[in-house]
């Protein structure tokens, strides 16, 4: 006898939310609701109010970093409550609250906040690091040149995810000195870093010589002006295929976003 489809979505619903460790609900953004009535109410989204309230939890960090992260993925925390808010959490004590906090900045801040983000690009966890160099990947200023191509040094920067996120931010500067930083990262030892590195002088030149170095000296050397074929920059966005739980009818899809040029860099076609 054939199983009714409501049957068998709710049986995959209640199949997914049985796997112990599985990640799912916390990587849709939802939370358990003990009070549910039916099996789509089993989760539920925080509203923007609870969000608000762990983000300034100030004796739970793990609060403090959900609420945080929570509203970074927010469309409405563009508001300068909210901005004043990851502001603050950026100074926090606690790293995993400082890295979300950057991580908002990243989706709703400005120019103004790339000195913040510059001093987080120096902080002692690795994490925030990180997610620094990201958000100047989307927001342009030229303050942001010098401690870029600062962190492409090996001898400076031991992350090569970091590394790699600085190489791939400096491909929205035409600068001589960007391109020399550049091609000389084609020979970093992280491969991750080769590439991001290629990709930005491919922006910065429109040239395409891989990851041979040679030649993208032989370039930027011989070129009246290297920058002739520049292209437009857009940052790394994410994207990626819907997971099986995604086809469940109700079920928010995967949080793809579109490409874009970084906030406040002169727009090019």
């Amino acid at each position: 006898m054939p199983i009714p489809g409501c049957r068998v979505i709710s049986l995959l619903f209640l199949a997914m939310l049985a796997i112990p460790g599985c990640g799912l609900v916390e990587d849709m953004g939802l939370q358990y609701n003990p009070n549910a009535q039916g099996i789509f109410s089993l989760l539920s989204r925080p509203s923007p109010s609870q969000a608000t309230a762990w983000a300034l939890d100030k004796d739970n960090a793990d609060h403090r970093y959900q609420g945080t992260l929570l509203l970074a993925n927010a469309p409405f925390a563009g508001e300068e409550v909210y901005i004043d808010l990851f502001v603050d959490n950026l100074g926090d004590e606690d790293a995993a609250v400082r890295s979300a906090a950057a991580r908002a900045l990243a989706h709703h801040g400005g120019p103004q906040h790339v000195p913040l983000l510059i001093n987080a690009l120096y902080d002692e966890t690795e994490l925030v690091r990180f997610e620094a160099a990201r958000a100047l990947q989307r927001i342009h200023s030229d303050l942001a040149v010098r401690p870029l191509i600062d962190k492409l040094d090996e001898a400076k920067e031991e992350s090569s995810e970091v590394r790699a996120a600085c190489a791939h931010a400096l491909g929205q500067y035409p600068e001589p000195r960007v391109l020399a930083a550049l091609a000389a990262s084609i020979r970093d030892q992280s491969l991750a870093v080769n590439i991001s590195a290629e990709e930005a002088l491919h922006f910065l030149t429109g040239q395409d010589f891989g990851l041979d170095q040679r030649a993208w000296l032989a370039y930027v050397d011989e070129a009246s002006d290297p920058f002739e074929g520049q292209l437009a920059y857009v940052y790394p966005h994410f994207e990626r295929d819907r997971r099986w739980v995604e086809y469940i009818p109700l079920v928010p899809p995967a949080p793809n976003e579109p490409s874009a040029q970084p906030v406040g860099m002169p727009r090019q076609e």
